[in-house]
């Protein structure tokens, strides 16, 4: 569920915990789709027989994939907007670390806190929000960051 933030209620939040998303398998098929589509063909991410020997013992998920499945943990969970906003979009990510790796056949889900929230210009609306993508039964988060994102709102 996404967290529906008004003119009125928009600094209420601050602090909160947003909302956590459901577990999303990482597969094989979903890495090597991945590392199609950016060109990255790294072998600790497409060949098993070869990350076997690496002291990842596997293949592990793109980074870069792992970061990007924050849209879909927003859109089922962990998200922010305003009310009527038209579109969302990505404003950037700070301090950005990627802190485990995530083996294949692992799940992820998304975390999010909002740390501010703010108008920018009339109907423009930034969030910040501090975001943590955990991997299942694994004590140490895939990576954590501040994502900040835009809601336009009329």
């Amino acid at each position: 569920m996404t967290l529906i933030l008004t003119r009125d209620t928009l600094n209420e939040h601050i602090g909160d915990e947003v909302g956590v998303s459901p577990w999303t398998d990482i597969s094989q098929d979903r890495v090597n789709a991945f590392a199609e589509v950016t060109i990255d063909p790294q072998f600790i991410h497409i060949d098993p027989e070869r990350a076997a020997m690496t002291p990842f013992g596997g293949t592990v998920a793109h980074g870069f994939l792992v970061l990007s499945m924050l849209s879909y943990f927003s859109g089922n969970g962990m998200g922010v907007s305003m009310e009527g906003a038209e579109m969302g979009i990505n404003y950037g990510i700070d301090n950005l670390r990627f802190i485990s790796p995530v083996p294949v056949g692992k799940r992820i889900r998304g975390r999010s806190r909002l740390l501010a929230a703010e108008e920018t210009k009339p109907g423009q609306f930034r969030f910040r929000q501090q975001v943590t993508v955990e991997i299942e039964n694994q004590a140490k988060a895939a990576l954590v960051g501040e994502w900040l994102t835009m809601a336009i709102a009329p």
